[in-house]
């Protein structure tokens, strides 16, 4: 069985639930006491939400390759980063370690490719909804038409996800608004949404909606286990 690495914290939150489902998905399919070989580096969030804030992406790339290279030197065979937005600075990371990176979108997008879908609305940060690095990963690498909600709901989809869900908090009138902004997406020719931040699936999951919906911390978790088996 290979190390997984993953580089966590971000928020932990989400990151608890990689740890959970990666060790599920040994266990089911190696059966026993079988658990997963990780090797983990869980950073501080704050410093890097303020450097998401001010706009430094520069600085936070240099701070996530520094901790990636220490999962590296723990005995990591590949790594996840555990959260969608800090896939902006991918590349960055990819270049300052020599094992391979599972990237979150790559993942999402296999399995929106293996249904059929060809049309995916998005909800995730405002940097994930807005910028290309990852609307343009899953376009012009995967052929996917990916749809986001109009400016005041992503607005919403962001309070919520640094407001209250990276602090564990689950709110009823959140969740209303998250399920009418999916059923908004589905309105707009969204086939299936992709919850493109790893802490939503702490507020809505499938059972909520008829949309299909696809949860990259399970997506990504998954395919983690798939790759170190």
């Amino acid at each position: 069985m290979k190390t997984i690495g993953l580089l966590g914290g971000m928020s932990w939150e989400s990151t608890l639930g990689y740890y959970r489902a990666i060790n599920e998905g040994v266990r089911k399919a190696l059966g026993g006491l079988h658990s997963a070989q990780i090797a983990i580096y869980s950073i501080d969030f704050d410093p890097i939400e303020r450097l998401q804030q001010d706009d430094d992406w520069e600085q936070a790339a240099e701070r996530l390759a520094e901790a990636a290279m220490k999962v590296e030197a723990a005995g990591a065979d590949f790594l996840l980063i555990c959260t969608n937005t800090m896939h902006k600075v991918a590349p960055a990371i990819e270049a300052a370690i020599g094992i391979p990176l599972l990237h979150i979108a790559d993942a999402t997008a296999e399995v929106l490719v293996d249904e059929g879908i060809k049309t995916v609305g998005l909800l995730g940060t405002a940097f994930t909804m807005e910028q290309d690095f990852y609307k343009g990963r899953l376009t012009h690498q995967h052929g996917l038409r990916v749809v986001v909600p109009d400016e005041a709901d992503r607005a919403t989809v962001h309070k919520v996800i640094y407001q209250e869900l990276c602090l564990g908090k689950t709110e009823a009138s959140s969740k209303a608004e998250y399920l009418r902004i999916i059923d908004a997406l589905a309105a707009q020719g969204a086939e299936a949404v992709i919850l493109g931040c790893t802490e939503i699936g702490i507020l809505v999951s499938q059972a909520d909606t008829d949309v299909r919906l696809l949860d990259t911390t399970a997506i990504h978790a998954a395919k983690a286990v798939e790759y170190a088996i």
